[in-house]
């Protein structure tokens, strides 16, 4: 806090969850941040020179120096800005639990999620959409143990990524017509993915839902086209 906006910059992608999780970290400490919007199909001289391994979004320049990937991110915010609220737990123990279930998610929620929508086929799509609604099950049954895992009405990282979640699912599951993600199935979980509906941080970074369904339906027939053309 107290830091110019110029000093922080973030170059993201409306759409992105990822980038999502990270204006969530950074309205959570108060950091005042210039969004620069990239255009994924023309990616700017300064995203390819920022990341050059990935060359994706989100990368975080902070007085100059380029970090990527949300969770980094997130982790650089807060240890940058060690400022209450914390986001990541201080005690050894408990922070590497919940490195572990955001990676987790991360690997084996959102990932596949993104996946379902490149997908080629069917085939693949349904087997995709299986290891979703797995994985699903597996963090249902710890919600109760890391849901508590949160600070009061404060936002940890694992909060960040859950009620990120929810947007993409109901943008994927419209986008192609089928429902997987039923919220009876998964109560907990759903219940976690709404607890923080009327917190600022979450309202002002929600995306629009009938653009993301828009934006996600072409990004699939362009993968299905593409591998007509294989």
């Amino acid at each position: 806090m107290g830091e110019a906006k110029e000093s922080v910059k973030l170059h993201g992608m409306w759409a992105s969850p990822w980038v999502r999780r990270v204006e969530i970290a950074l309205k959570i400490k108060g950091i005042l941040y210039n969004y620069l919007e990239e255009d994924l199909k023309s990616k700017s001289q300064m995203l390819l020179q920022y990341n050059p391994v990935k060359k994706l979004v989100p990368v975080m320049v902070h007085h100059g120096r380029p970090i990527p990937e949300s969770l980094i991110i997130i982790e650089y915010i807060d240890e940058t800005w060690n400022n209450s609220p914390n986001i990541l737990p201080l005690d050894p123990y408990q922070r590497s639990i919940v490195r572990f279930w955001t990676n987790f998610i991360d690997l084996q929620i959102f990932e596949k999620l993104r996946d379902v929508i490149k997908t080629h086929n069917d085939v693949e799509e349904e087997k995709l959409i299986k290891e979703v609604q797995e994985n699903m099950g597996k963090l249902e049954v710890n919600v109760k143990n890391l849901w508590s895992s949160s600070n009061g009405e404060s936002m940890g990282v694992l909060d960040i990524l859950i009620v990120t979640l929810l947007p993409i699912i109901e943008g994927v599951e419209e986008a192609i017509n089928i429902k997987f993600i039923d919220a009876e199935k998964f109560p907990l979980t759903f219940s976690w993915m709404r607890s923080y509906d009327k917190n600022p941080a979450v309202q002002e970074t929600v995306p629009n839902h009938e653009h993301l369904v828009k934006f996600l339906q072409k990004l699939r027939r362009h993968f299905r086209k593409q591998a007509l053309s294989i």
